[in-house]
């Protein structure tokens, strides 16, 4: 059990038959009144967002969520196999569960699988990855000073905007929390 007076960003909490993540919180003590603490709670299932208030003293039970490294095998349909580098057990996810997660991660690369009781609710991939450019129209000379770019395909499918200079082959780093070029390899 976690006090309210003890929340900090990144906590997962147990709440109204929920597992919710806090996003924000502050500590509010009015002129008038007792204290209490405003917080915005990410529904780590669906992923909405809602503005709770607790008086310090409640008490939530704390989540317990496992982030166990797996491998990324291949996608079947609307199913994607994951296996523990461990003991070789395979799991499948569909598309629901998995969202958009791996549209910068190719196949073999280690994924963070998180769960919650045993039932995975999201996919981490890695937060940089190389991949090679597959398709992007050629870059126009002189039109570099407004820092202009241009859509690229990579490997796995997913469309980034990179400078000018990119060309079809080359390898670039992507962070995949927000899907921008970052750099050619």
């Amino acid at each position: 059990m976690i006090s309210a007076g003890d929340f900090r960003n990144g906590i997962t909490i147990e709440f109204e038959n929920n597992i919710y993540q806090i996003i924000e919180f502050q500590h509010v003590k009015p002129g008038k009144g007792a204290a209490f603490v405003r917080t915005k709670l990410k529904n780590i299932i669906n992923g909405g967002v809602v503005e709770k208030t607790f008086r310090p003293t409640e008490k939530c039970p704390q989540a317990r969520i496992d982030r166990k490294d797996m491998q990324y095998l291949y996608e079947d349909g609307d199913l994607y196999y994951f296996m523990d580098t461990e003991n070789y057990e395979q799991i499948g996810l569909n598309a629901d569960s998995v969202g958009d997660a791996l549209k910068f991660v190719k196949e073999n690369e280690m994924v963070k699988v998180c769960s919650h009781n045993g039932n995975v609710f999201a996919i981490e991939p890695p937060l940089f990855v190389e991949l090679e450019i597959t398709d992007t129209e050629p870059g126009f000379k002189g039109d570099t000073a407004t820092g202009a770019t241009k859509p690229a395909t990579v490997e796995t499918g997913a469309v980034v905007y990179v400078p000018l200079f990119v060309e079809q082959g080359d390898k670039i780093k992507i962070d995949t929390r927000t899907g921008e070029y970052l750099s050619r390899v």
